[in-house]
Formats: structure tokens, C-alpha cells, sequence
């Protein structure tokens, strides 16, 4: 490939192959050593180290443990690249060697894959800064998972103190359990919109074999659980996109004592306000209801822990990356996907500057196991999803492709020299 036949200098890449192996170890030593929300030091720092070296100016503490690289090179566009660096609570199960050697926290989502695609593009975009001109800001977002990394970046100063340069458009991407080499995007909606709730119900306690003289909360919040779980099915139409998740239940320390209260704590999911607000309404009124029903001493508490709003696609800059994606990776490796009813924060980035985002996804999974599950009809079954403690993307082709990606949507929103 040539640099006339794409409308970026092809040159940027050349380097990657000698850069693979470094990279590989990267991730392999990222997803060894996974910090959650907010306490993501040890990536930060090393995302720091190596963006100092390869010549940005370097801002770090943003929002807790947030890291920004800036690089100007002359006149043009304003391009952020981002990648968020959280782990989860999540005990690994996966059997690769490089397995998180913390108890009880694994990069059961592909964070680590997002640090090093995002340093890899960094390193080849500052060494062949040559080949384009304008502003390039790499950032390294801390607590994705908890849903306000962004938000906390942003209450800290972000654009306001001038910490970064406004950006003119915000790129991102997540790797996805789909074959590995392989890019998909959805124009407009692309994520929904989730809110975490946490509902604590009120009972009165004692003991197990007396429970006529209790109001029993684990047995108010087990209906609460079976009966949330029509709210879906029988309150929005078909035609709608909405999911309701109970993800957590926690009541009682023995087998014959009746607690006092059961705490659950649900997500909802969603694309249309109007949606949303009946749902998180309907949530609401069963719990009281059920309450009601077990003549509580008191109303449960009901509160929204945190929330990600709609990812939406900005079409002119997902056609104008696309036309490049397809010239650089060929038409069979991109391809339209369905609206996803995970939720990301990415968004707020883009928003808070009034800039355009485009957000794809990235193949994570190993090409010829993904295509014997699809084969067979069992990609549910056989190919985990992100959260599963058997969730590790394969380093090669993805690695390769995910920096590749990033450095191609980078260059085709440059400006050229």
C-alpha cells in the first residue's frame, strides 16, 4: 500500500511491527497488575513515562489518577484520543499465563488492551509527526466502570484550566468479544444510556424461628427481584430497547437470624429519555409497592448511584473515518453492528467541548474460535463476553489492529503536510 492510494502518509505505520513485541509485553504486564477505579497509579505512571518519552507535553493527577499527553505540530485540528484504564472486582478464570496476580481484580473488560493500543498509536503518531500537522491529545481516563472518570476529569479542570486544547473531535474504541482483526461501528446511538441504582428495603428483625413476629426485607426484596423483572416484558414496547438487571443482593450474617434491611442494587438500560424515566419509575413504584404489601416499619430508599448517558455517533465523522478504515483495513474487516446496551462515559469528553465523537469497536477474540462458535450458533456459550473472568483478549491480531485503528482515525482528522 502506498501513500497515494490512502489520504494519510502509510509511512506513520511502518514502524508498528517492530514495536509489536514491547507492546505484547505491555499488555501482558498491564492485565497482570489491574487497579480499579481511581487507584489506577501504577498504569497512569507508566502511561506518563512513556508519553514523556516520546516528546508530549504531560499533565498527570487529572480527576484522581487521569493522564494527558499533548503534542502540537503546527496548524490544524484538535484530535483526542482516548482510552479509559480501570479494572474490575472480578476473580480471573481464564488460564493465560499472564493472569491478573491480584486477587479478586481482573481487566475483565479490556482496559488493558485500550492503555497499550493507545500508547502504540501515540509512539508512531509523535515519531511520524512529519507526515501531519495540528494538535494531538492522548488521555488515559480513570474509573470508566464506576461511570465518572470523565466527569471527574472534567469537574477538575480539563478544558477549563487549560489543561488540554479544546478538542474539535473526540475518537475512541473497545475491544469486543468478535473476531480479533476485525473493526464495527453503528452510526448515531451506539450505547445505551445505564443508571445504577440502590434500593434499600426496611424490615424489622429477629429470630428465624419466631419470623411472626418480623417483617422479613430478604423476603420483601426477593419479591421486589421477581417482579422488577416485568417491568420490561410488560411496561415498554417491543419496539423498544431496555434492559433491567438486579446485580447484587446482600441481607443477613446467619441462617437463623431475620435482618433488618436487604440492600439491592440494580442497572437499568436504555436509548429514549422517555423510556428511562418509565422505567426508573416503574423501579420505584414496585418497591414501594412490595414494601407496602410487607407493611415495612418504613418507605425503602431509593437512590441513582451513577449514570452514563447515550453514546451517540457523530455521522459525518464516523463516514469520513470509515471511508479511511476501509481503504486501510479492506471491506470484509469493517462492518455495520447493532446498538449495544453496555454504557460508556466517552461521551462527556466529546460534549463538554461541543465536539463530534466517533466510538467503534475493536475484535478481541481469536479469529478462528470466534468463527467455529458463529458456525455452530453458539457464540453465547462459547465466546465469553466482557465482565467474565474468562474474558482475555488475544494479544495478536488485536493489538496490532487496535493501534493501527487509532493511528488511521487520528490522521484522517489532521491536517496533512
Amino acid at each position: 500500500m502506498s501513500d497515494s492510494d490512502i489520504p494519510f502518509p502509510s509511512s506513520v505505520l511502518e514502524p508498528l511491527d517492530a514495536r509489536l513485541a514491547d507492546l505484547v509485553a505491555l499488555y501482558e504486564d498491564l492485565h497482570r497488575h489491574p487497579e480499579l477505579a481511581f487507584q489506577e497509579t501504577r498504569t497512569a505512571a507508566e502511561a506518563a513515562h512513556r508519553l514523556t518519552a516520546y516528546g508530549y507535553d504531560v499533565t498527570t493527577g487529572i480527576g484522581g489518577t487521569g493522564v494527558t499527553g499533548v503534542l502540537r505540530n503546527g496548524p490544524g485540528p484538535v484530535v483526542l484520543l482516548r482510552a479509559d484504564m480501570d479494572a474490575l472486582p472480578v476473580s480471573e478464570n481464564s488460564g493465560v499465563p499472564y493472569a491478573s496476580t491480584v486477587p479478586g481484580r481482573m481487566h475483565a473488560c479490556g482496559h488493558d488492551v485500550h492503555v497499550t493500543c493507545l500508547l502504540g498509536a501515540a509512539d508512531l503518531l509523535a515519531a511520524g509527526r512529519d507526515r501531519w500537522s495540528g494538535t494531538l491529545v492522548v488521555l488515559f481516563q480513570p474509573a470508566e466502570e464506576a461511570g465518572n472518570g470523565a466527569r471527574a476529569m472534567l469537574d477538575d479542570g480539563l478544558y477549563s484550566k487549560e489543561l488540554v486544547p479544546t478538542p474539535d473531535v473526540v475518537l475512541a474504541q473497545h475491544v469486543a468479544p468478535f473476531g480479533a482483526g476485525l473493526i464495527a461501528y453503528c452510526p448515531g446511538a451506539c450505547m445505551a444510556a445505564a443508571d445504577s441504582l440502590e434500593i434499600t428495603f426496611h424490615g424489622t428483625g429477629g429470630h428465624g424461628s419466631r419470623p411472626e413476629t418480623t417483617v422479613d426485607p430478604i423476603l420483601m426484596a426477593s419479591a421486589f427481584v421477581q417482579r422488577v423483572q416485568s417491568v420490561v416484558s410488560r411496561e415498554i414496547a417491543a419496539k423498544e430497547r431496555a434492559v433491567v438487571t438486579v446485580g447484587a443482593f446482600h441481607a443477613g450474617d446467619t441462617a437463623n437470624v431475620i435482618p433488618d434491611r436487604a440492600l439491592v442494587r440494580l442497572s437499568v438500560r436504555s436509548f429514549d429519555p422517555n423510556v428511562r424515566t418509565a422505567v426508573l419509575a416503574a423501579v420505584d413504584r414496585i418497591a414501594r409497592a412490595e414494601a407496602a404489601a410487607s407493611d415495612a416499619p418504613q418507605e425503602p430508599e431509593v437512590k441513582i448511584i451513577d449514570s452514563f448517558p447515550v453514546t451517540v455517533n457523530d455521522t459525518a465523522v464516523l463516514t469520513g473515518v470509515n471511508e479511511d478504515f476501509t481503504r486501510f483495513f479492506g471491506e470484509q474487516r469493517v462492518f455495520a453492528y447493532e446498538p449495544a446496551t453496555g454504557s460508556e462515559d466517552a461521551g462527556l469528553l466529546a460534549s463538554a467541548a461541543e465536539a463530534p465523537l466517533y466510538y467503534w469497536w475493536l475484535g478481541g477474540w481469536d479469529p478462528d474460535e470466534f468463527r467455529a462458535a458463529l458456525a455452530a450458533g453458539r457464540l453465547a456459550q462459547d465466546i465469553p463476553s466482557n465482565h467474565s473472568p474468562r474474558f482475555v483478549p488475544v494479544a495478536r491480531p488485536t493489538l496490532a489492529t487496535g493501534v493501527q485503528a487509532l493511528t488511521v482515525a487520528a490522521l484522517s482528522r489532521l491536517g496533512g503536510k
